[in-house]
């Protein structure tokens, strides 16, 4: 939504979202987005009202660039929702305005700090999303600097992705195994990695000592271990959870083995 006066009414938005609950029963997640960034839709707060008043068991996800979020008017309406994902592809100012190309007067140090200040009073779950762009942010550097800021923000879920469709202007992304190699500077890290469908692997084997070294490292996602994990590997983990060395932790959708 470019222009206030494009923007749907709240109770064309409700209505349209009562006939949708009405036809699909058990939906998992109510997505908040946006042709733009959802937070500056002018009735944001009387939207999310409506929408936690109806959506009874359902999950409330908001997707934002973060621009926002420094705003303690937005952190407030942001606190009513159960998952709130925000981008924060690189935390220096250089490759900041190289990749994200913001507005000016919108600086990464005004969105981490919001970050960190809206961590604070939010309960829910707060996912962060990094994008991989080839050439901008693909650096061990930079990856050691997120992981440092991260830490700080303590978000409950990482996703870290890369380009998989043609973009706004002209870059280009990185192979998985290059998000793989950066994902392990994130060390102590709920990370999930975006997998292309046809991605294959080559299946590792570990030992038991390594499953937990390895997991000890960074938690793993079930689609990491079954991905990665060759069947003996599969049947080490087992053993671990079935002896409670290791359990599960779902995190807005996502499972993940970590060490107890």
């Amino acid at each position: 939504m470019n222009k206030v006066s494009d923007a749907p009414l709240v109770k064309e938005v409700l209505d349209a979202l009562n006939e949708a609950l009405a036809k699909h029963q058990n939906l998992d997640v109510i997505t908040l987005t946006a042709n733009g960034e959802p937070t500056l839709y002018p009735e944001l707060d009387a939207l999310v009202d409506g929408i936690v008043k109806i959506k009874k068991e359902t999950k409330l996800l908001i997707l934002s660039n973060g621009a926002t979020i420094k705003d303690p008017s937005i952190q407030e309406i942001l606190s009513k929702l159960d998952i709130v994902k925000l981008s924060l592809d690189c935390v220096s100012p250089k490759c900041f305005k190289k990749l994200d190309r913001a507005h000016q007067g919108i600086e990464i140090i005004q969105i981490i700090e919001g970050m960190k200040s809206f961590r604070k009073r939010y309960v829910g779950e707060l996912v962060i999303e990094i994008l991989v762009v080839e050439g901008l942010n693909d650096t061990e550097e930079e990856f050691k600097a997120l992981s440092a800021v991260l830490h700080d923000i303590k978000p409950d879920r990482i996703d870290v992705s890369t380009i998989d469709r043609p973009p706004a202007y002209e870059v280009k992304g990185v192979s998985i195994e290059r998000l793989v190699a950066l994902s392990s500077f994130l060390e102590g890290l709920h990370v999930n990695i975006a997998y292309k469908k046809n991605y294959i692997p080559q299946k590792r084997h570990f030992s038991r000592e390594e499953i937990l070294e390895l997991l000890k490292r960074r938690p793993q996602s079930f689609e990491d271990i079954a991905l990665c994990f060759d069947a003996q590997s599969l049947e080490n983990l087992n053993r671990l959870v079935e002896e409670k060395r290791l359990h599960v932790k779902n995190i807005a959708g996502v499972s993940f083995y970590k060490v107890l």
